[in-house]
């Protein structure tokens, strides 16, 4: 029987996310990302194509690595300006039944209590759909915005992590009993005090001593996606993630990838299938391979060196305007995104260059698109599915709204003519459209805070 792909947009809240430049295409609209209507097309478009969720990226800082000035940046519209996606979430849930939407929230910079209220409001709001994107950051922009001089290191980021987790999870978990609330009019009891409890925690970071705002939601706690690839990464992943999000250009290496975080949780105890990972992909499709590269020759006359330049200079940590075109570049100890830079030096080697760099960024990222004709995307989209073990795709934008719509008119119905893609969504929350139930299950660590997992 094959394997059933799943897709998700991948997006933010700003005009110029992976592929940079593509905003100035006359034709591409996410200059609208202060109209609230231009997300709820976009929502009411993603359903209309099965997607099982839209993906938000986030930062809290700006680039400013490269050159060692935001300017560039600014200029060039990198991740810049960036709204709050949470904000936009709930308008796109009202015109939607099914669509999940995984939101980006960085904890270091969060305050657990605060945060967990968010998050259950919007798993309310939204009946059950929402995850979360658990990430630690990787720019000292974002540090030095709340005061700090500049970030923490790496693996201690995810030593940090790793309490908020257990933190939120108590929240989430064990406040309130599923029956807690009563709403009998006739008594005047709306919630069984009995069965709401303080949450006390006392760590190395964080103090709570309360009990958690919200009323048990419909997932309690959100789906929770991870894109962590370093051994610390993997490692946090294999705890807590039940959908990572991973990139990379070799088959190989990414069957490595799912191999590893998944040996990484079944070794804390939990199912192989109660994780799964999207690889990134951005699709350039026509009715032909001539016409869908006749679209990518367009599109990459929109695409900006410079601005991929700027991007990838803040994920890696290391400032490319101070080299050569073809000067070798010195990667040195980054607390950025580590996982990035062993990506670039697996493919072009440990003493690659800016040409090197800008040779992979064809359409002003890192990510090689793949082009072809619905039948032949589907066919490579298979292939890695069968041969990675990849649960499916999150796919990233080139020019709005028209990529989404190839997916939906083209490629989606390819997939379903090949059994590989779903016909209808089935009921449910989020977390049940993913893995067949609505609540963490037993086996991961976040559900021994429920009391209904706690031995009677």
């Amino acid at each position: 029987m094959p394997r059933e792909i799943r897709l998700n947009a991948f997006d933010m809240f700003c005009p110029g996310h992976i592929q940079q430049g593509l905003w100035t295409h006359p034709q591409d609209q996410s200059v609208r990302m202060n109209d609230i209507r231009y997300w709820m097309e976009y929502a009411q478009r993603l359903e209309k194509g099965l997607f099982d969720g839209i993906f938000f990226a986030d930062v809290l800082g700006v680039y400013d690595v490269f050159g060692g000035s935001p300017d560039a940046a600014v200029r060039n519209a990198v991740q810049i300006p960036a709204n709050d996606p949470s904000i936009v979430i709930p308008a796109m849930a009202a015109v939607t039944k099914h669509l999940g939407f995984g939101i980006t929230c960085n904890l270091t910079y969060e305050q657990p209590f605060l945060f967990a209220r968010r998050m259950s409001t919007l798993d309310h709001l939204t009946g059950g759909r929402i995850g979360w994107n658990i990430v630690t950051g990787y720019l000292d922009s974002a540090a030095r915005a709340i005061g700090l001089k500049g970030q923490t290191a790496h693996d201690d980021r995810y030593d940090l992590a790793d309490e908020f987790m257990s933190l939120v999870y108590k929240l989430w978990e064990g406040s309130w009993d599923d029956d807690a609330l009563v709403m009998d009019r006739e008594a005047g009891v709306f919630a069984d005090p009995a069965k709401v409890r303080t949450i006390h925690h006392e760590g190395p970071q964080y103090k709570v001593d309360a009990m958690h705002l919200c009323s048990p939601s419909p997932q309690r706690t959100p789906v929770l996606y991870q894109a962590g690839s370093s051994d610390r990464g993997r490692r946090f992943a294999g705890t807590h993630a039940e959908c990572v999000f991973v990139n990379g250009q070799k088959k190989e290496d990414v069957k490595a990838i799912v191999s590893d975080i998944t040996s990484r949780a079944v070794a804390n105890g939990r199912a192989a299938e109660d994780i799964k990972l999207f690889l990134g992909a951005t699709l350039i499709i026509g009715r032909t391979e001539a016409e869908a590269q006749e679209k990518f020759a367009e599109y990459r006359r929109y695409a900006s060196s410079e601005a991929a330049l700027v991007h990838a200079a803040a994920s890696m940590g290391i400032d490319f305007s101070r080299y050569d075109l073809d000067e070798p570049i010195e990667t040195g100890k980054s607390q950025a995104i580590v996982s990035n830079i062993a990506i670039m030096n697996k493919a072009a080697g440990p003493k690659w260059t800016r040409r090197k760099l800008l040779e992979q960024m064809v359409l002003g990222s890192r990510q090689t698109p793949w082009v072809g004709s619905a039948e032949q995307i589907a066919d490579t989209m298979i292939c890695w599915s069968e041969e990675t073990g990849i649960a499916g795709f999150n796919l990233s934008r080139t020019v709005t709204p028209a990529s989404i719509d190839d997916v939906i008119d083209m490629l989606v119905p390819v997939l379903q003519e090949r059994g590989v893609y779903k016909t209808s969504y089935t009921d449910g929350t989020y977390r049940e459209k993913l893995f067949g139930h609505a609540r963490l299950p037993a086996s991961h660590t976040g559900a021994s805070h429920n009391r209904s997992h706690l031995p009677q």
